[in-house]
């Protein structure tokens, strides 16, 4: 009968799927893991400069330097504190930043505005633009209908700002100049914890420099210190790699969820699907765009809605 052969054929692609799978996950550990310095754990996704060029992912290649770890992020080359292979997190820091010395600063400049995931949500199936390794936000749904807002920043901003007169009347702006010493001649810097947000720009100012943390101990909701300030640029901030990992796990056409509270990555069909197997980004319903990048999950859904519909 009919409907044995679709049963037979969806079987069939889903032992594929798996065997690729399993292939995949055999690649990821034919390598010992790598280490550099306090860093002891470097395996995929990661991988040294010097790592055999078949190990880990060339987008994810850190440096050891000096005996240091080291990742090159956009303009910027930063210290690595840690990895989290259980949420899929890495912690860097500034260089610039020194842990005994309040008078160090970052040396780059970054903002949640580099990350390609600020203007490109992960559940624009069809967006093909956001193709950074790393991104800034931390996706509790990945790839979900367009009206879903499950997520949180990685981190908080710390902003410096140039000002040509005393600050005495908001309780944002922090004076640093117990600390540090900008050669900013006729100016006061001042830092700020949190977004900047239009009421908050004083006359007489404009931003200097924008840094991340993702330091706990930081309450932009409280009155602060230059020394909590400088204790948040100590520890860092972590960026993402979930996306690749999503992506590995559930392949191109699947809805990718993970929970923060068990590290479970789960995979779904996606929302809206078109007649004859055609499959839809979810804010894209109505809108016929076939998406063949994975021809095994593609032949898999359709497979599959068919089974639903015939069943």
């Amino acid at each position: 009968m009919w409907w044995v052969r679709v049963i037979l054929l969806v079987l069939f692609q889903f032992m594929l799927l798996l065997q690729q799978g399993s292939s995949s996950i055999e690649q990821e550990h034919t390598c010992p893991p790598s280490s550099c310095g306090k860093i002891s754990n470097i395996r995929y996704p990661f991988r040294l400069k010097d790592d055999p060029i078949h190990c880990g992912d060339k987008r994810y290649e850190l440096f050891c330097e000096n005996n240091v770890t080291t990742l090159n992020l956009y303009s910027g080359k930063y210290h690595v504190q840690s990895i989290n292979y259980k949420n899929f997190t890495i912690r860097v820091v500034d260089p610039g930043v020194q842990q005994s010395n309040c008078s160090s600063r970052p040396l780059y400049s970054l903002s949640r505005s580099n990350f390609c995931d600020t203007y490109y949500r992960f559940n624009d199936i069809d967006n093909h633009n956001c193709n950074d390794p790393y991104h800034a936000m931390f996706h509790e749904a990945f790839f979900r209908a367009s009206f879903s807002r499950d997520h949180e920043l990685l981190w908080k901003h710390i902003i410096y700002l140039n000002c040509t007169h005393q600050i005495t009347n908001n309780h944002k702006y922090l004076n640093t100049t117990s600390c540090l010493n900008w050669n900013s001649k006729g100016y006061y810097i001042y830092a700020m914890a949190g977004d900047l947000i239009v009421n908050d720009i004083q006359d007489g100012c404009h931003v200097k420099m924008v840094t991340p943390t993702s330091w706990s101990g930081l309450q932009t909701n409280q009155v602060l210190s230059y020394d909590v300030i400088h204790q948040a640029l100590v520890y860092g901030f972590e960026i993402s790699w979930l996306r690749l990992k999503c992506k590995k796990h559930c392949g191109d056409l699947s809805l990718c969820s993970f929970n923060t509270s068990t590290k479970i990555i789960q995979c779904s069909p996606p929302y809206c699907i078109k007649m004859m197997g055609y499959l839809l980004s979810s804010n894209s319903c109505g809108k016929v765009k076939i998406i063949t990048r994975n021809k095994f999950s593609f032949i898999l859904y359709i497979s599959y809605y068919s089974l639903m519909i015939f069943w």
